[in-house]
């Protein structure tokens, strides 16, 4: 896996593919691939290779409610590596959904918690999804 994630002639592909089977439904999965072929390569790596990363598209059934499933170590809790994503960044305008995304994929990296000596969980994940090329939209 590695090798086709750290070649720029494969990497889209290869996500593409690996996006494809864990959220069945277009064009949100060509918009996670272009979010993910943006992360650096060792924050990419991290999240791909951590069994307890998770990436899903959000299943909620009205009067009943949502269900994800994700990992839980078994060593001590440093936070959640999942990333689920809802049916209507399908939908919503590309430079929004770009950024939710990303903003979800920088919690996952972060495993929800700071960045530096930004605190606060919302403003690291704002902060690094910026840095990686998503910034929030004006208007949002």
């Amino acid at each position: 896996m590695r090798a086709e994630i750290l070649d720029p002639a494969r990497r889209l592909t290869w996500l593409t593919t690996y996006v494809r089977q864990r959220i069945p439904l277009e064009p949100l999965v060509l918009r996670v691939a272009d979010v993910m072929c943006a992360l650096p390569d060792e924050v990419l790596c991290d999240l791909l290779e951590d069994p307890n990363f998770h990436l899903a598209l959000e299943n909620h059934r009205p009067g009943i409610g949502n269900q994800v499933f994700f990992s839980v170590s078994a060593g001590p809790w440093t936070g959640s590596r999942s990333v689920v994503l809802r049916r209507r960044l399908a939908d919503s305008p590309v430079e929004f959904a770009l950024y939710v995304i990303a903003h979800e994929f920088a919690h996952a990296h972060l495993r929800n918690g700071g960045h530096g000596p930004i605190t606060d969980p919302e403003h690291a994940a704002d902060t690094l999804a910026s840095h990686w090329g998503f910034s929030r939209p004006g208007w949002f």
